[in-house]
């Protein structure tokens, strides 16, 4: 029995299975497993030959290349080497420069290091003799020029490499030249090298071959059972011809429901893809219908069932394989059943209307926009329902409103399908009006869905453009169902559909479908409109809010960008405020949440800090305040909260708001506060250079210096507003190079919900370092290339500010002494600086001003009193002492013997004010530097003299 086993397997006795019979039979090129022996054997040949012969090429084109790379590195590195050109400067170079040639001649392992002067002598060699002699060898007056030189020669021992650099002084002269030298190395050393690892290459490559072939022809004798090539052959063909003779379709299915063979009328049957038997591809990839295909891979018995396949009924038979010999699997046998094929289509229109409601239900109302939703409708129709699909919505749809389903109302095409948009009677985007009684306008009117079988007998449907009409009719279009869009009941549009002369007309029980389609449709374009309507108003709300504008100032050249968060408006904010003393105040904020009530907030925050900046508050006095005024806020709405629904008052009524904004939210829809606002801001002073800055849980600043380099600051971090719990806001003060750039930004822009904030600081940095010298405009827009997240989640505030120093001869100050006469003078070399900046025009004004606040300032205040004229924009008058008592504006009795200086300084100037320092305090005014008064300001000094008649002359 093991004799009889072998010999069906192996085609051969057991007795006579031996290894030397196995290598002949291998051997033996009649074979397939001996051919393709023969085949891999000279191919590993031609492969070693060809590796051998590439190697010596390689060896060859590489060998100069790496000497020349060597060469130049090596000059160039000991040429730019610190201290090389003081040594070649110096009184002797060589007692400095050879044993540093040396030394590195040494370590580097190249031939010769050789500097010398310009004229030829050197300075170094690896002969000592040489020193002093002059260069021999290619020539180096290229270099002499500034530009390094790499030459190939031939020495005595063979191919060479040399290159010479020249080493410059500042002035871009060349003081010396450096020359490295470096052997090639021979080919038959870098072959000998490489040799070993290609035998071995080799040698293993025979040995996979061999071992492939026995593989092969073992697997070849189990597979063909022992059959010769002849009867192979036949055997296939008979099989063949049996295939494609039958009428009956034919599956072969493996066990691992992958299709194994097909004929001809199968592939017909099914509509197979090309190739699909001979990919082996699996039976679910093949787009049957899902019962068909579960049951050809189920490997269950069937006999005669019936199963729709594209428009035809098969019916069909599946036997197991295994029992008969052969791998387990299926046989299927497919028969077309053409009596049943009326009813199939009837199955077939019904499932399909299934389908369609279906995919509509997933494919209608994916976005929050009304125009695409109404695409989305005929996209979903057509061709599955109609051939032609036309979608029209009331005008005050598109802006959010309520509509009013009235005749003389415009509506707006939003879609067309099936035919190009260039032929169609109206584009989209076209407005139009209905005319009274045409399909379209009764289904508006009556809110009804309209019928028409036949387009050619129909009078009404041509009323609205006869023109058009005809040309629809051309185009062989007949048949017409216009379906209202209405949702909760309000109408928004009307949907029509189309039919050809290539389809069926439509009939009664088509307007059951098309009802149902429009019906989905119009409920997600009522809740676009709803979301439209209330996602304008947050935009329109927080937009009024942000800067329109940013002020004139000459402190800071300033860029921003603001990009919303894909959800919906928040509270990210931004602002540019000018401040006295040509300083200016850069603020950035942020207010946890979105929608209306974080656009709100952020809103009132902005204006208190407006209000705060009014007072000229410093940063973290400042913070204070605004902590302060946060708490109140949170305070206020958890009192709020308790008295809406849920809470104390059952009567209120609840926050309205718009999907996104549920931050702070109740389940009961009251709310409990901010939960979170943070703010940094910063004032900057361009006379003296410098910055403070402080912030409440807000992201520090990044500083890009005018040569390019990036830092982040050390601001101290307080926390949130609203949540600080009396903790001391602390100051951080910068002194800030001209042309330096700040950079400000709201966490939206350093974290997301894929990247943490170290990583978002990281890709910060970087790309405000891969640029140059670039203007704050340019820094935006290179960060938000390299930061903006494809969807973002939260807003982004991005502010950059370029800082620039007043120039010093537009700064003047004085100190005075507590002495009334010294009023006079410090007020003449007022003038005379005014004159000097070419301000003749405003010298009265300004002398009338000074006056009254360096008198007041002896008078009142205490030492130091310091003057100080700014000239920018506008003239800058400050008058700085040791006291904390401020002026007050009043109008003096008629008995008063003063307390009329500070009415005619704010009559003169167009601004004047306190500013409190630790010191002391400034009062400063500001003047205008056009000639004449401000406009409602006093023509001259005599109208304001004029009012009071016991004033003396000054």
């Amino acid at each position: 029995m093991r004799e009889k086993f072998r010999q069906g397997v192996d085609g051969s006795q057991g007795s006579s299975s031996s290894v030397g019979g196995r290598l002949r039979a291998l051997l033996t090129a009649r074979s397939v497993a001996g051919q393709a022996f023969v085949v891999q054997l000279a191919l590993v040949l031609l492969l070693i030959v060809a590796a051998v012969v590439a190697l010596v090429f390689q060896a060859q084109s590489s060998l100069m290349d790496d000497a020349r790379e060597r060469s130049l590195v090596e000059a160039e590195s000991f040429a730019h080497t610190p201290g090389t050109l003081a040594a070649m400067k110096s009184r002797d170079p060589s007692a400095v420069l050879q044993p540093q040639a040396e030394a590195t001649r040494k370590a580097t392992g190249v031939d010769y290091i050789v500097a010398f002067r310009p004229d030829g002598v050197r300075w170094t060699h690896p002969d000592p003799r040489l020193i002093g002699k002059r260069v021999v060898g290619p020539s180096f007056r290229k270099a002499l020029k500034g530009s390094t030189l790499t030459d190939t020669f031939t020495s005595p021992v063979g191919p060479a490499v040399a290159t010479v650099v020249p080493v410059e002084d500042r002035d871009g002269s060349v003081v010396g030249l450096v020359s490295v030298g470096i052997r090639a190395e021979r080919v038959e050393q870098r072959v000998e090298h490489q040799l070993p690892l290609l035998i071995g290459f080799a040698a293993g490559a025979l040995l996979l071959v061999s071992g492939g072939a026995v593989l092969v022809n073992r697997r070849l004798r189990r597979q063909t059972h022992g059959l010769d090539p002849a009867d192979m052959r036949r055997m296939y063909d008979h099989r063949d011809a049996v295939l494609h003779a039958v009428r009956e379709g034919v599956l072969i299915i493996d066990s691992d429901g992958r299709l194994v063979l097909a004929n001809d009328e199968a592939r017909r049957l099914l509509d197979l893809p090309e190739g699909a038997d001979a990919e082996r591809r699996p039976v679910a990839e093949l787009g049957l219908e899902p019962r068909l295909s579960a049951l050809l891979t189920s490997g269950r018995e069937a006999t005669d069932e019936v199963y729709l396949a594209g428009d035809r009924l098969l019916a069909v038979n599946v036997r197991p394989t295994a029992p008969f010999g052969g791998p387990a699997g299926s046989a299927v046998t497919l028969r077309d059943t053409t009596e049943l094929r009326v009813l199939a289509g009837r199955a077939d229109v019904a499932q399909e209307r299934l389908k369609l409601i279906y995919d509509a239900g997933l494919r209608i109302g994916t976005t929050l926009d009304v125009g695409r939703t109404a695409a989305e409708l005929a996209d979903v129709a057509v061709p599955r329902f109609a051939d032609v699909v036309t979608v029209e919505l009331l005008e005050p749809v598109l802006r959010g409103d309520e509509p009013e389903a009235a005749l003389t109302t415009e509506l707006r095409r939003m879609a067309v399908r099936g035919v190009p948009e260039g032929s169609a009677i109206y584009r989209v985007g076209e407005v139009l009006r209905f005319v009274p009684g045409t399909p379209m306008a009764t289904s508006l009117a009556d809110r009804r869905t309209v019928l028409v079988p036949d387009l050619r007998r129909s009078e009404e449907w041509r009323r609205q453009d006869v023109e058009g009409s005809r040309r629809v009719l051309d185009a062989r279009i007949r048949s017409l169902i216009s379906v209202p869009l209405q949702a909760r009941g309000v109408v928004l549009g009307v949907a029509s559909f189309w039919r050809s002369e290539d389809s069926d007309d439509f009939e009664d029980e088509d307007l059951t479908f098309a009802e149902e389609l429009a019906a989905r449709a119009a409920i997600s374009i009522d809740n676009a409109r709803r979301y439209t309507r209330e996602h304008t108003t947050a935009v329109t709300l927080q937009r009024s809010l942000l800067p329109q504008a940013l002020p004139e100032q000459s402190a800071l050249e300033v860029a921003h960008r603001y990009l919303p968060a894909q959800a919906g408006v928040g509270g990210d904010w931004f602002d540019v405020i000018p401040l006295p003393g040509t300083r200016v105040a850069l603020v950035v904020g942020d207010v946890v949440g979105h929608g209306l009530h974080a656009a709100a907030t952020m809103g009132r925050l902005r204006t208190a800090v407006h209000n705060f900046s009014a007072l000229d508050l410093p940063p973290d006095e400042l913070l204070n305040h605004l902590d302060e005024l946060v708490s109140h806020i949170d305070t206020d709405e958890a009192r709020a909260a308790g008295r809406r629904p849920g809470g104390t008052d059952g009567d209120a009524v609840a926050w309205p708001g718009i999907g996104s904004d549920i931050e702070g939210a109740q389940p009961d829809g009251s709310r409990t506060g901010i939960t979170g606002a943070t703010c940094l801001y910063a004032i900057y002073d361009p006379v003296a250079g410098r910055a403070t800055m402080a912030r409440a849980g807000h992201p520090g600043p990044a500083l890009v210096h005018p040569d390019g380099s990036v830092s982040f600051p050390e601001v101290p971090v307080s926390p949130p507003l609203g949540l600080g719990a009396s903790v001391p806001v602390e100051l951080a003060e910068l002194t800030l190079a001209e042309g330096s750039r700040l950079v400000l930004y709201t966490d939206g822009l350093v974290e997301d919900r894929d990247r943490d904030i170290d990583t978002g600081l990281a890709m910060l940095h970087t790309a405000l370092a891969s640029g140059g010298r670039r203007d704050p405009d340019q820094i935006c827009a290179a960060v938000l290339d390299a930061m903006l997240p494809e969807h973002p989640s939260d807003d982004i505030a991005l502010l950059v500010a370029r800082t620039q120093l007043l120039d010093p001869s537009r700064v003047a100050e004085w100190d005075v002494p507590s002495d009334p006469a010294a009023v006079a003078p410090i007020r003449a070399a007022c003038l005379r600086k005014l004159e000097s900046w070419g301000l003749a025009s405003i010298e009265f004004t300004t002398e009338l001003i000074l006056s009254e606040l360096i008198t007041n300032a002896i008078r009142y205040g205490a030492q130091p009193i310091r003057v100080r004229l700014l000239h920018d924009r506008a003239l800058i008058c400050e008058v700085s002492d040791g006291t904390s008592a401020s002026p007050h504006l009043r109008r003096a009795a008629i008995t008063d013997e003063g307390g009329r200086g500070l009415f005619l300084v704010a009559q003169f100037a167009q601004r004047w004010g306190t500013r409190y320092t630790p010191g002391g305090k400034v009062i400063w005014t500001e003047q205008s530097l056009e000639d004449g008064q401000q406009e409602g300001g006093p023509d001259s000094a005599e109208d304001i003299l004029d009012q009071w008649d016991d004033v003396p002359a000054l």
